[in-house]
């Protein structure tokens, strides 16, 4: 076991072992219909299986994560999860963009209380409670900020933990899906208007950068006397909407709901000649896939250090390059399951608690870093492996704990009515 912990060999070591670990998870449990002519997953959809797919994408995410860490990505040590955040969380987009569907055409009243139960309930208390946590263990840790950064962060104008970003779009989503159905009513208008939404954020993005460029002189971020004086809400991710990711997988929601609006109708369309038509549907996901690496080499998002200017235009070109395979790639990961879905207790148990243990995810790298690199051993032996399942089993500690204290919380301030 000692070269899994020394030198170079920790490369291999760790890729294998999360393959393999994968692969076991992708099997156990699987409930397999391909090679029979006619039959299909008539659960695929259900609640169940919903929440392993959850579990499955929140694992997913805490690889990518972990993959981000400076010595993993100079190691090169899972390095196919490290521009795969993106795709991960357009997973829970979907199922988020389904769920909302699903329950208005099955819940009487569903809108009703809406506001109250669905998003301050469900998405507004879970994101304070995280800011809290996160301050209190960063003022017990030493760490010092600004005093009007303290304020702005524990208000959440700005962010406390930069993971947390996903709640605040989700609310945002969840806000424009009840005004549309609550007062526009019809639903190709709604779903125009949420695409639309969508739509309009990342271009939002593309105007807003990852940082306050617009505020200053002319390109002071690559000047290092006048980035040093930059003040504290111009750093990257200091404010909402400061990175391609609080975007670029949001259009995976829309085509939860319409997948949900329209899903007699597209599951009969895949059952006659499915092979085909599945194969169809991932030949284009693919091209998608190539035509968002072209968008992302060819003009980039990161073009603030280019020198010239924010580059919008070119954030422009690369998000619209990105939408098509955020369009598309729930769709084909659903239609896959109507053949093969698996469910487990690993992966139910990471969708029970994917939210917190997301959002506990930064404190779990930050807390464990010491562990990248064991001084017991000789100088240059990386402890990774120990790193990484050291943060995926603190991650899942602190999250259950955190949404146990969030479960609380709801029942003292929400009393009497059922758990959101």
């Amino acid at each position: 076991m000692r070269e899994f912990f020394t030198g170079l060999a920790v490369v291999p070591a760790l890729d294998q072992i999360v393959f393999y670990s994968c692969l076991v998870l992708f099997l156990w449990g699987g409930t397999n219909k391909f090679g029979r002519k006619g039959e299909f997953n008539d659960d695929f959809t259900s609640l169940d299986a919903m929440k392993s797919l959850r579990g499955f994408a929140a694992i997913g995410v805490l690889l990518h994560h972990i993959s981000q860490e400076e010595l993993f990505q100079n190691m090169k040590v899972l390095s196919p999860f490290v521009n795969a955040g993106a795709y991960f969380v357009a997973i829970f987009f979907f199922c988020s963009g389904y769920g909302l569907i699903k329950s208005l055409d099955t819940k009487k009243d569903y809108l009703k209380g809406f506001i109250r139960n669905r998003i301050v309930k469900a998405i507004v208390l879970p994101f304070y409670v995280n800011v809290l946590v996160y301050g209190i263990l960063m003022a017990a840790t030493g760490v010092k900020l600004p005093k009007e950064r303290w304020i702005f962060n524990f208000l959440g104008l700005t962010m406390m933990n930069e993971y947390a970003w996903f709640p605040i779009v989700l609310a945002v989503l969840y806000l424009v899906f009840f005004l549309c159905f609550r007062f526009i009513k019809n639903r190709p208008v709604c779903f125009a208007v949420i695409l639309a939404v969508i739509i309009g954020l990342g271009i939002g993005f593309c105007y807003n950068g990852h940082f306050a460029w617009w505020y200053g002189a002319k390109n002071w971020w690559v000047n290092p006397a006048l980035a040093k004086k930059a003040l504290w809400w111009q750093a990257e991710k200091a404010l909402w909407f400061s990175g391609e990711w609080w975007v670029n997988s949001a259009p995976a929601f829309f085509t939860g709901l319409i997948f949900a609006n329209f899903e007699k109708e597209i599951t009969a369309f895949f059952k006659k000649l499915y092979v085909l038509k599945l194969s169809l549907l991932l030949v284009i996901t693919v091209i998608c896939f190539k035509l968002s690496s072209f968008g992302q080499m060819k003009f980039q998002y990161w073009t603030e250090w280019m020198g010239k200017g924010p580059g919008i235009e070119e954030k422009i070109k690369t998000y619209f390059c990105q939408v098509p395979l955020f369009l598309f790639l729930g769709l084909a990961v659903i239609i896959f399951m109507m053949k093969y879905h698996v469910s487990n207790p690993v992966s139910r148990f990471f969708g029970k608690y994917s939210l917190h243990t997301y959002l506990m995810n930064l404190a779990a790298l930050t807390a464990l870093r010491m562990l990248q690199t064991d001084k017991t051993l000789k100088a240059g032996k990386i402890n990774l492996l120990v790193y990484a399942l050291g943060v995926i089993i603190l991650s899942v500690l602190l999250g259950v704990a955190e949404q146990k204290l969030t479960e609380l919380l709801q029942r003292l301030l929400f009393k009497g009515k059922k758990k959101a």
